[in-house]
């Protein structure tokens, strides 16, 4: 008898059994999917508007010469900020003050005159042509006694409003007539922002206002908000002054208008800026992230989890993006869990972990990592 064969087939099942254990060793387990996910929730929402506009002063106000002569001295530097009443210019005076001089001789002579046929025409010694003429020939002196003032004057161009001052358009020297443009003011504070509102958004939520969906504020009045060229928010709140009544035919739009105190000179006019419109809320509104909606050829759709963290299919129907956003109009309820992140490894029907998200992770990351460096500097 072989007792080698005999004992290899004693040994034969143990050896098998070996086997088997090692390849269930060797095939690792499938894992779940980590997913985290976002709780839909129903709330009023504010929705604000967005629009690329433009700075302009709320007065640009032409400077224009009143008078024809030369110009003596620019009185300003150009481009400074300039008080409203603060000369500008100064023109040639001599033939305005000449003028005044013989009307107020002329004017000096017509109210002696009239002095003296007054009483005279009360005692009944004059005619009452005579009256007539001295009271006629006084109030023509008088006024233009007036004009020759207001012409002098004018040889002192002011600026009429505060603001920022332009560059001259004549040079000391040269003739000016009445009504040349001399230079620009622009007022500055406050600041009016321009922008347009493309008439189907507006129309889109006069919609959602007549449905309920949406309320605009109770006074009629919308805050703004900005956002400088450097990416910075201006500091102080707008409001929105006007919101035209008609489209424009050409481009669709509908003019708007914000005005924003500028005291400090932070805005510049021409500047481009973003301006945010507030105080439209959406009632009851339903938000997801854009990051939880895959758009299929049937539509949109969003993976649920169940109480026992089995992924599901949503269809939905989104409307408007807000922000990083999508408006729901039918498919969710609120309450229920859907995927923002881990999309890719989830499927319908299978169970998932959840965990948070990559923003919580970090966020909690830092507090641990601040609270430690607050215990060490304690122990210091």
């Amino acid at each position: 008898m072989n007792y080698r064969f005999l004992t290899f087939l004693s040994l034969l099942p143990l050896l098998l059994l070996s086997a088997c254990q090692e390849e269930k060793k060797a095939k690792p387990m499938a894992m779940v999917p980590p997913v985290a996910v976002y709780e839909v929730k129903v709330e009023d929402v504010p929705w604000p508007s967005e629009f690329q506009a433009q700075a302009s002063g709320s007065r640009a106000v032409e400077v224009r010469a009143r008078v024809q002569a030369i110009i003596q001295k620019r009185m300003y530097e150009e481009g400074d900020y300039v008080k409203e009443g603060q000369q500008l210019f100064q023109l040639e005076r001599d033939q305005y003050e000449a003028q005044m001089q013989q009307a107020l001789a002329q004017y000096n002579n017509a109210e002696r005159e009239w002095k003296r046929i007054r009483p005279l025409y009360e005692k009944n010694a004059v005619s009452q042509k005579e009256r007539d003429n001295a009271l006629a020939a006084y109030d023509t002196a008088r006024a233009a006694l007036r004009s020759a003032k207001i012409n002098l004057n004018y040889c002192q161009v002011i600026s009429p409003v505060s603001g920022y001052s332009s560059k001259e358009n004549y040079t000391e020297g040269n003739l000016v007539s009445n009504n040349s443009l001399l230079t620009y003011v622009n007022q500055t504070n406050p600041m009016y922002i321009d922008f347009s509102i493309a008439a189907p958004e507006r129309m889109r939520r006069q919609q959602l206002q007549a449905s309920g969906r949406l309320t605009f504020p109770k006074d009629g009045k919308y805050t703004a908000r900005l956002r400088l060229l450097d990416g910075s928010m201006y500091q102080g709140k707008g409001e929105i002054s006007f919101i035209d009544s008609q489209v424009q035919a050409t481009t669709g739009v509908i003019k708007a208008r914000a005005v924003f105190d500028n005291d400090k000179g932070a805005i510049m006019p021409g500047q481009y800026v973003r301006l945010y419109m507030d105080g439209d809320i959406l009632n009851k509104a339903i938000l997801i992230p854009q990051k939880c909606v895959t758009i299929t050829q049937k539509g949109a759709v969003v993976l649920g989890v169940d109480k026992e963290n089995t992924v599901y299919t949503l269809p939905v129907v989104i409307s408007e993006s807000i922000g990083q956003y999508y408006l729901v109009d039918a498919g969710l309820k609120g309450g229920e869990r859907i995927i923002s992140e881990g999309l890719i490894k989830a499927r319908p029907g299978s169970k998932v972990t959840i965990t948070p998200t990559l923003a919580e992770q970090q966020k909690a990351k830092a507090a641990q990592e601040a609270k430690k460096a607050a215990e060490s500097k304690e122990k210091k």
